[in-house]
């Protein structure tokens, strides 16, 4: 089983183009290991055995080094679940300085203990998005956001922009369907002091499946009212 991670692994990095350190197939065999064990008892991801771990979990988060660079850069994975992509880039790039923002209790241990399992550094925070980017030792901080599968894109923007640095970047990872949602985000967007870059739309190795990135970038300072609460954000969007 484990061998069969090692595989798909290097396989899917080579069709990427990525190099990863000589640890990193360990540490992903070990994060694995991990996730299958404990994932289950903190209901973390519906995605279970190794094809569909390695491909729509680590290979998937992996995909983004081709979009922009992360090396050295200061980055916040927000509603990291299971820490993806935070922890699969992490472990590809260790230069990352790497926080993993978390609402929910049972999740931030899991990461934390996660991390000490497999032999990364990052900052693990319990908080809610919406109340963390009002911390000042927080907002404005990041060079590089990435959320997957947290909220719609309008409401997406508000929870992540104001950690952003000016010239920094959002990364939200989403489906090619995302057309409308990308469109119904432009005023948030604006709103927030950022402008929609592109997307990128990627295939993930060793599959017929593409996923899209929504690159946002940070042109101006965030005004201090957001984000809102979070039922104002999900009952009146920007």
């Amino acid at each position: 089983m484990l061998d069969a991670i090692s595989a798909i692994i290097e396989q899917g990095v080579e069709e990427l183009n990525i190099e990863l350190p000589p640890d990193a197939v360990a540490a992903f065999r070990a994060y694995y290991s991990f996730l299958e064990k404990h994932g289950q008892h903190v209901n973390l991801t519906a995605i279970s055995g190794v094809e569909e771990v390695a491909r729509l979990h680590f290979l998937d988060s992996l995909a983004l080094l081709n979009i922009t660079a992360f090396e050295h850069k200061n980055v916040i994975d927000i509603g990291s679940g299971a820490g993806f992509p935070g922890v699969p880039l992490k472990i590809a790039l260790p230069s990352i300085a790497l926080t993993l923002l978390e609402s929910k209790g049972k999740r931030i241990v899991f990461l934390s203990e996660l991390c000490d399992e497999i032999g990364i550094t990052a900052e693990c925070l319990y908080a809610r998005a919406e109340e963390a980017a009002h911390k000042p030792d927080m907002r404005e901080r990041y060079d590089i956001a990435v959320s997957r599968a947290v909220a719609r894109l309008d409401a997406l923007c508000e929870l992540c922009l104001p950690f952003i640095c000016i010239g920094g970047l959002l990364i939200a990872m989403k489906g090619v369907d995302s057309g409308d949602e990308i469109s119904q985000a432009q005023n948030a967007v604006k709103t927030l002091g950022a402008e929609l870059q592109g997307v990128c739309d990627y295939r993930l190795p060793g599959t017929n499946i593409i996923h899209r990135a929504v690159l946002i970038r940070k042109i101006l300072k965030t005004p201090d009212k957001y984000p809102r609460r979070f039922a104002r954000i999900q009952n009146s969007p920007l």
